[in-house]
């Protein structure tokens, strides 16, 4: 592992209030919700990282956390060395520059009022400023996305939903970034149009040298795509590794449930791991994920597991594994 990771995120956490009564919330009273609780993470130059988990775990919070988009509520975020924590601003712009983030709901991310050629030729003034060839480079970026001229005039109405995805993607490069996370890109695609990203997203990283961060609840999807694979429960990461070890030398229970949810076709058999029992709203003082866990000790409802290095890339928080 390298020594100066690109992206490090050091036991950040994220608290939400809930609390229907202004006041209360105003005052840092009332019910909290804590989307992202101490999670560690190292990012280095290349990877492809894959964050995946079910609906609710934390993951959009994270990415959201990262792009300085929300702060946090404790902990620290390092970019290239530099914490960017408490950034805001102007001291923000050069990170802006380098980091970029692809959304999930491709719809609302473009603005209905704008062209597809508005759109890249705004995001490219923003980078380069106003220089003659904008729209020459706006072509460029939809034939890198796999998108043609015809659909410059068009609206985001207009467009199906693969190619909006598409033109969010070529206005994030617009930017030159070295680092771009993607939210769920593919989730509301067919199957067709998810290989066609997933081979523009692999193209681009080789041919830019682009880092990544790719947010999904697809395991299947993240394992032939990623480099590292970073599994999330309830907020915090369970497990971390490359997708051989994490797919076939799976350590955490959750992991396990996870991919034995993956659909095998008619052939051969499933996995013989129970489904996960109850909700993640259970959550006791120790291992999250111990109310549904069939395999849980009663160390596991007492005590907050830590990670065990299983190899030099691969690790799990289970007290099965100490």
């Amino acid at each position: 592992m390298n020594e100066s990771p690109l992206l490090e995120l050091q036991e950040i956490s994220k608290v939400f209030y809930v609390d229907s009564n202004p006041m209360k919330r105003s005052l840092g009273l009332g019910h909290t919700l804590c989307a992202v609780d101490q999670l560690s993470l190292r990012v280095n130059k290349g990877d492809i990282v894959g964050l995946v988990g079910e609906s609710g775990c934390g993951k959009s919070t994270t990415a959201l956390l990262i792009v300085q988009l929300l702060k946090a509520s404790k902990g620290t975020i390092h970019y290239r060395g530099q914490d960017i924590t408490q950034a805001t601003g102007a001291a923000l712009r050069p990170f802006r520059e380098k980091v970029q983030m692809v959304f999930q709901d491709s719809h609302s991310a473009l603005n209905p009022r704008k062209t597809v050629r508005r759109t890249l030729v705004e995001a490219l003034r923003q980078r380069f400023g106003k220089v003659p060839d904008l729209e020459a480079k706006a072509i460029d970026l939809l034939e890198m996305t796999g998108l043609g001229l015809e659909i410059m005039l068009r609206y985001p109405h207009a467009l199906s939903g693969g190619q909006r995805q598409r033109v969010g993607i070529a206005r994030a490069l617009a930017m030159e970034p070295e680092f771009i996370i993607m939210d769920e890109p593919v989730s509301a695609l067919d199957v067709s149009l998810q290989a066609q990203i997933i081979r523009i997203l692999k193209t681009l990283s080789r041919e830019r040298d682009l880092t990544m961060m790719f947010i999904s609840h697809d395991l299947a999807l993240v394992n032939h795509l990623c480099s590292c694979i970073v599994v999330m429960y309830a907020g915090r990461v369970v497990e971390t590794g490359s997708p051989d070890e994490v797919m076939k030398n799976t350590a955490h229970p959750y992991t396990k449930a996870l991919i034995a949810a993956i659909p095998r076709g008619l052939r051969g058999r499933r996995n013989s791991v129970p489904v996960l029992a109850g909700n993640v709203e259970n959550i006791g003082e120790g291992c999250k994920l111990a109310p549904r866990c069939h395999q849980a000790q009663p160390i596991c409802h007492q005590v907050v597991p830590g990670d065990v290095s299983l190899t030099r890339t691969h690790k799990a928080a289970c007290h099965l594994l100490d």
